[in-house]
């Protein structure tokens, strides 16, 4: 089984994966997973706090998988060797949870979900490079071409997207309920894949809330939700 939800920002809004509010993980296996779309940010401080929830995390019977999303240190994550798993690259942050990079597919017994982590921090005049920022929380130009050449072997065709922020015409609906944001280059990028791309469901988290726009797309938080 696969599930996704929203951000986890490093054991702030984690309670919806305890074993109280998510029930299901009696159920499940390591060979389960759930996917936190973005501001996983449990690798924040590893020599501190963030020790503590990674082995909470192994502790749980699921595998987490996560994609970046703008709170997260990409020092950490890059100081993993790349390595291939169900077909897309991925960071094996440990046994128990894995990085999944942007602008891959990977393959789950036949259901292919595409990723793309990223999203632009506000108040970045504010927060410290390298400390509380980090300047690859938005995608390289080599990353959104790489997105775009893998969608392309895959005929534009995949079950599911998740992704940190969203299409922008998905930030001009989410608008009314709300939240605020300025689109940028990715959201542009997402409406181009919006576009192109065939798909069932595209989830994504970043803005704190729990809003089904249509019935292709949804943002998370708190939810969990079962995908397949």
């Amino acid at each position: 089984m696969i599930y996704v939800t929203g951000d986890t920002h490093a054991g702030t809004n984690i309670a919806k994966l305890n074993s109280k509010s998510f029930v299901e993980n009696s159920l499940l296996s390591k060979n389960d997973y759930v996917i936190v779309a973005g501001d996983f940010g449990i690798v924040l401080d590893i020599k501190h706090q963030d020790r503590y929830w990674l082995e909470w995390f192994e502790q749980k019977n699921f595998t987490t998988l996560f994609v970046d999303g703008n709170n997260e240190n990409f020092d950490f994550l890059n100081s993993h060797p790349i390595e291939r798993w169900r077909g897309g690259k991925v960071h094996m942050i440990n046994d128990s949870i894995i990085h999944l990079m942007r602008g891959q597919v990977f393959d789950f017994d036949g259901i292919k979900i595409f990723t793309f982590g990223g999203a632009k921090s506000k108040g970045i005049e504010r927060k410290v490079q390298n400390g509380s920022w980090w300047k690859e929380e938005m995608p390289s130009e080599e990353e959104y071409k790489e997105g775009i050449e893998v969608l392309e072997r895959h005929n534009w065709n995949v079950d599911y997207i998740v992704t940190h922020t969203c299409p922008g015409a998905a930030l001009e609906c989410i608008s009314q309920y709300g939240v605020k944001g300025k689109a940028n280059e990715l959201h542009v990028y997402f409406d181009e894949l919006n576009k192109k791309v065939k798909y069932k469901h595209w989830y994504f988290g970043h803005y704190h809330r729990d809003i089904k726009l249509s019935d292709k797309m949804t943002l998370l938080f708190n939810k969990v939700e079962r995908v397949i």
